[in-house]
């Protein structure tokens, strides 16, 4: 036989694409089209609805950036369609070819009700099935004109990502609005033919199946009338038949279809327009699911339900009603689909809590599993607070984006820093937005890691971020693909099902141990340092006024605690942590709301702290310490004069001062304070810092060395910093000015300023105290550079094998060698407050009030000792998609602490971030609690969230080794539970002498619920 394959191809891909593809509405029909453009932000429907339109003709410009317009339709169905399937079919000048990200609309009857949105994807709204014929049909349609910010493909910046600055002219062309008949029979013929068209394509040339594809698809195409394909559909339908009914191997690879959408909470679009973007999404699901009844569709977040409860009450009720049929599966039990590295470890926490506890109260349900298919890396200490959250499975695929290194494993067991280990899969098919394309079967089979030890995965289908989720062609794939020759086999299913078999089949799956690094996107640990800087600020400020508010509650009488101030404020916070907010991947709308939003964040909380440390009664100026560790240290009274003072952890002491050990002397440009000498060189680096108790210099080259490189990655600007950053750089050693601004027995500190590149200035003020080793830089920049990021580096005589980073609830260790390209590829990581480098005998650390990346490298001295540097990223300037990202003022302090253990680096990275607090107060209140036992700190102190009065307690060990203390209450004790994250009693804990006892594996986390005598 001769091989006509490319005849055939050719021939089946025109006559579709041309002939069948064009012919699937069979009759059409103008509708009326009236529009009225809404001045400014979004409006009510009601006021939309008593608008004044004008006619509008097909073919006008509309939509001004971040505009809305409203359609009035108008139309009636031809009597000669009875019968027939009728729909409106709108196309609002859709562009590209990404489904999200652009125009889309919301149609609504008359009388307000959402019916449907309209996506590129998916532009019709079901009429009638069957049509009676002569109706008449109205529907008012709220478009949204959202820009594609990422349309240039990061060549050049836009101003479109702010309606401050975006202008107003119209973005788009609106193409038509009809009612039209849906011609069933060749819809599917259409649908036919592209699944096995794009099967045959992916099988090998020599696979039989590909050639008896090919033959049947050429004899089915003989029989399609170019003059009548509507008549002939059904004929050529039958001819195919064979070949579509063929069953798939008995050894074939099982997917199991998940409907999907994801939806950024923000990104390239603000908050106001996810609210919208949900309300459209969601309808068109619940729209979808009364028509497919085997439909199953995950949705996480559940901040996005609020809103969609809230704004779009009868979108809301579809969705009950869906959950309630089991087509819905609330999944992931997070209040949104969190960054995966930044948000403090009670943060995360919380994360669950509110997410699972919004699930459980409205639905019903307990989420079994988390669902972050598309967060930037995931920490280490993920698989403990999941489990102790009550999940069983964990989800992602973000880490096939890996740049170096392909990850090993697409089912596994993960295990974290303290042994907890939860079951996880990455599907294999490489996106939470499948459409079961030929191509993507293919992909996922080829692509699955596990082949002979297990047989399925998971496929997240449906299009996100405003395309519309799944749609009824894709669910049409599905079921052609459920048991198809050649092909993976397609079971569409809830994801705690696949999860159940897949553990099933494989329960001796591989283990990964340590974090999920993601080898792209590391630059989210530094871009919009001002957001991330906010973040920080509100978990430590949420932490203090818990704390006091439980203190309040147990000790002033007639203080009520702020369940609901709390509760909401933490939810605005645990939203801003959503995975391209705090990473700082956003347009710059969502940034300057967001800083906005922190600053409210922070004026409310310390408010709320004023107000319980106010309650306890007036009686002289005390000093609060919201620190889990007993502090000694320098602090400033309300007219700046520096006392020295000492005050128990979760607790507070009266602001006499102390002496300390040894006072601070200034000599030109050296600190001594007994503890450690610094002096600052003329270039303003310090030329050394000298550990007078080990007797040994710290520094082996000039530390606090700022180095401006350029900073311009391959594609993702905001997202990515590439390793060919470290190539060009210029070393900031033009002080202006080198000045001692402070000399006094209790502080010295010298003032350094620099002026570089395009009218930057950064200055810094090196402060040593009294009684401590800590050297702080508090540094103020005003930024004005582009596709530049600036470090702070500090080259450490200590052979260090690896540095230790804080995460949630611990630390990680990372090689300082790059033996293998998996240490090579993390030559930027994150850490939280603090890193470490040590040796035997001796450490160092850094510390931090706001930054997060930082990159740790280990090189050998001539003289043949080594130097261990840590540099941590300060500030980075991308232009896209924010062209002013970073601009502008930052003010931030970091901090060298000389000889410090990892228990030094915890106390100090605690200390930096919960500054103490001085208040008017009377009497001296015990702390709520206290701990007797090293390693054993505490997280967080606050009422349960039941409003029974019971106090919870979040303990964690922080050292990386085991601990056993007490933990003993500043109110009467009647019993002590271990619980759960949620506050669930789990069992009894041990009492020990009125307290509690408390034994601890390596960073293990234990919530105590604690009920007063």
């Amino acid at each position: 036989m001769h091989d006509e394959s490319r005849r055939i191809e050719e021939r089946v891909q025109r006559l579709h694409d041309q002939r069948i593809k064009t012919a699937v509405y069979a009759a059409t029909v103008p509708f009326q089209v009236e529009a009225w453009q809404a001045p400014g932000e979004p409006v009510p429907f009601d006021e939309a609805a008593a608008a004044s339109y004008r006619p509008f003709a097909m073919g006008t410009p509309w939509g001004p950036p971040w505009g809305t317009t409203w359609f009035r339709m108008r139309g009636r169905v031809p009597e000669a369609w009875a019968g027939r399937r009728v729909e409106a079919v709108i196309d609002l000048g859709f562009t590209g070819d990404w489904p999200g990200n652009q125009a889309e609309a919301l149609v609504h009857r008359t009388d307000g009700t959402p019916l449907k949105a309209v996506n590129p994807l998916n532009q019709y709204v079901a009429i009638a099935n069957p049509a009676a014929g002569g109706e008449t049909v109205e529907y008012l349609v709220e478009a949204a004109s959202n820009p594609d910010i990422l349309a240039d493909n990061f060549a050049r910046t836009t101003p479109l990502g702010d309606k401050l600055t975006a202008g107003d002219k119209p973005l788009y062309t609106f193409r038509s609005a009809d009612i039209a008949v849906l011609d069933e029979e060749v819809w599917h013929l259409d649908l036919d033919l592209q699944v096995l068209r794009e099967l045959m394509l992916e099988l090998g040339a020599h696979d039989p199946r590909r050639h008896e594809i090919a033959h049947a698809l050429d004899r089915a195409m003989d029989l399609l009338d170019l003059d009548d394909v509507s008549g002939s559909a059904p004929a050529v339908r039958a001819a195919l038949r064979p070949v579509l009914s063929k069953p798939a191997h008995a050894s074939a690879h099982t997917i199991s279809g998940v409907g999907h959408a994801h939806i950024d909470s923000a990104w390239l679009w603000p908050i106001r327009e996810t609210k919208r973007k949900t309300s459209r999404t969601f309808s068109n699901v619940t729209a979808l699911a009364d028509e497919y009844e085997d439909f199953v569709f995950a949705c996480s977040q559940a901040q996005q339900y609020e809103w969609v409860r809230d704004h779009y009450p009868e979108v809301w009720a579809r969705i009950q009603e869906a959950v309630e049929k089991g087509q819905w599966a609330p999944v992931g039990g997070m209040w949104v689909e969190s960054d995966g590295n930044l948000p403090g470890g009670e943060a995360v926490a919380r994360q669950f809590v509110h997410g699972k506890r919004f699930f459980m109260d409205h639905f019903g349900i307990e989420t079994k599993g988390v669902w972050l298919p598309d967060s930037f890396g995931y920490n280490a200490a993920y698989p403990q607070i999941a489990k102790l959250a009550g999940n069983e499975w964990f989800l992602t695929q973000k880490i096939s984006w890996n740049q170096t290194n392909r990850f090993p494993h697409h089912t596994f067991w993960w295990e974290g820093i303290d042994g907890t280990r939860i079951f996880t899969h990455f599907p294999p098919v490489d996106t939470y937005n499948a459409r079961f394309s030929g191509e993507e079967m293919s992909r996922a089979v080829r692509n699955y890691a596990e082949k002979g030890g297990a047989s399925r995965s998971l496929a997240p289908f449906g299009w996100g971020d405003g395309g519309g989720g799944p749609t009824r062609e894709i669910m049409e794939r599905a079921r052609r693909l459920a048991d198809l020759e050649g092909s993976a086999r397609v079971v569409v299913e809830h994801p705690d099902d696949f999860f159940a078999k897949a553990r099933e089949e494989y329960p001796d799956a591989p283990v990964w141990v340590g974090e999920l690094y993601l080898e792209l996107h590391r630059a989210t640990y530094t871009s919009q340092a001002r957001t991330k800087q906010g973040n920080r600020r509100s978990e430590h400020l949420l932490r203090e006024a818990e704390l006091w508010a439980t203190t309040a509650a147990l000790h002033a009488p007639g203080y009520s605690y702020p369940y609901e101030k709390l509760d909401r404020l933490w939810k605005t916070v645990l939203l801003h942590q959503f995975h391209d907010i705090l990473p700082g991947s956003s347009i710059a709308w969502v940034h300057r709301e967001a800083e906005a939003e922190y600053a409210r964040v922070a004026r409310e909380l310390q408010a709320l702290t004023a107000e319980a440390l106010a309650a306890l009664g007036t009686g002289g100026p005390r000093v609060f310490n919201t620190s889990p560790h007993d502090r000694a240290e320098v602090i400033r009274t309300a007219d700046g004069a520096p006392v020295y003072v000492s005050v128990p952890a979760s607790g507070s002491a009266p602001l006499t001062g102390a002496r300390p050990p040894h006072p601070v002397t200034v000599n030109g440009r050296v600190l001594d304070n007994g503890l450690v000498r610094v002096e600052v060189a003329d270039d303003g680096t310090l030329a050394s810092v000298y550990d007078l108790r080990a007797r040994r210099e710290v520094l082996a080259e000039p530390g606090n060395l700022l180095r401006l490189h350029t900073d311009l990655p391959n594609y993702w600007d905001a997202w990515d910093i590439d390793k060919h950053y470290r190539n060009r750089y210029t070393d900031l050693l033009d002080a202006s000015s080198v000045t001692v601004v402070e000399q006094d027995p209790l502080i010295g500190a010298i003032r350094v300023e620099r002026s570089f590149g395009k009218g930057s200035t950064i200055t810094q003020t090196i402060t040593l105290r009294a009684g401590s080793p800590r050297i702080d830089v508090e540094t103020d920049i005003d930024w004005h550079e582009t596709e530049k990021i600036l470090k702070a580096a500090f080259p450490v005589d200590i052979r260090a094998p690896h540095s230790s980073a804080e995460i949630q609830f611990g630390h990680i260790q990372r090689p300082t060698h790059t033996n293998t390209s998996w240490e090579a590829a993390r030559f930027e990581v994150s850490g939280h407050r603090w890193v470490h480098i040590g040796e035997p005998g001796y450490g160092v650390a850094v510390i931090n009030d706001s930054t997060y990346g930082h990159d740790v490298t280990r090189t050998v001295r001539e003289d043949g000792g080594t130097t261990t540097t840590v540099r941590l990223s300060l500030v980075r300037a991308p232009r896209i998609p924010d062209p002013e990202a970073d601009q502008g003022r930052h003010r931030l302090t970091y901090a060298l602490l000389p000889g410090a253990r990892i228990e030094d680096a915890v106390a100090e990275g605690y200390a930096l971030n919960l500054p103490l607090r001085v208040a008017d107060a009377a009497g001296a209140p015990e702390p709520v609690v206290s701990v007797e036992g090293e390693g054993v700190t505490v997280e967080a102190v606050k009422l349960a969230d039941d409003t029974s009065g019971d106090v919870v307690v979040r303990l964690y060990e922080s050292r990386g080794g085991r601990a056993t203390g007490v933990l003993h209450t500043g109110f009467p004790l009647a019993g002590a539970q271990i619980t759960d994250l949620l506050e669930r009693p789990l069992q009894d804990a041990d009492r020990t002498g009125g307290g509690v006892a408390v034994a601890l594996r390596p960073f293990q986390i234990l919530t105590l619920r604690l009920k007063r005598g």
